[in-house]
Formats: structure tokens, sequence, C-alpha cells
């Protein structure tokens, strides 16, 4: 079992940056690929980043390629999700989430979800 908690969402004005953690029990954390996902309001789940289990293999959503940084700190059982240049459309809940396969990008192989946190950037 892996359970994972996010934090660091709030409220942001356009252009500006938030870095989201995301901390997790359980002994596999160091073989889990791990992800971040976002629903915006109304819209369905989207992936967002994705990074394989040691951390060096990374890949992106293409609309926050150049502007989001996936990255873990498995000593930490952490995984964090900075944002840079935010925009508008970047408001939404963000939910971290484990994979029991070392990377996936298919949200159906992500096993563990957090509760999400809310990121809202105002214009």
């Amino acid at each position: 079992q892996v359970q994972l908690v996010e934090s660091g969402g709030g409220v942001a004005q356009a252009g500006g940056s938030l870095r989201l953690s995301c901390a997790a029990s359980g002994r596999t954390f160091g073989s889990n690929g791990m992800g971040w996902f976002r629903q915006p309001p109304g819209k369905e789940r989207e992936i967002v980043a994705w990074i394989n289990s040691s951390g060096g293999s990374t890949g992106y959503a293409d609309s926050m390629k150049g502007r989001f940084t996936i990255s873990r700190d498995n000593a930490k059982n952490t995984v964090y999700l900075q944002m840079n240049s935010l925009k508008p459309e970047d408001t939404a809940v963000y939910y971290c989430a484990a994979s029991v396969y070392s990377m996936t990008t298919i949200a159906r192989n992500y096993h563990y979800w957090g509760q999400g946190t809310q990121v809202t950037v105002s214009s």
C-alpha cells in the first residue's frame, strides 16, 4: 500500500510559480513510477507529468513542456512538481499518483492517488 499526501497548492498570479509536493508512505516508493494529474473545473482529469522510479526519466504533456518540472527524492519519499509561468488555464485540482510500474502515462496504471490540492491562477 502507498498513501500519498499533496501539499503546496494555493493561489498564484499569472506568470507566477508554485511548487507542489507529494509525500508518500510505504516501502515501495523507490520502485513506483509517479505522476501528476490535474482536473480543471468542469473538465476531465488529464496527465501533467510523469517520472520513472529512479527519477532518471521524465515526461510532460505538451502544454506543460518548458514550464513544469517533475522531480523526486527517493530518500525523502517525495515527488515534486515545480510550476512556472503559470496561466489561468492551469487552474485545477492537482493529484499525485503512484504506479506499480516503473513509469507509465496511462491513468488506469496508477493504483494509488492522493486527495488532491487546489491550484488557482488569477489573471
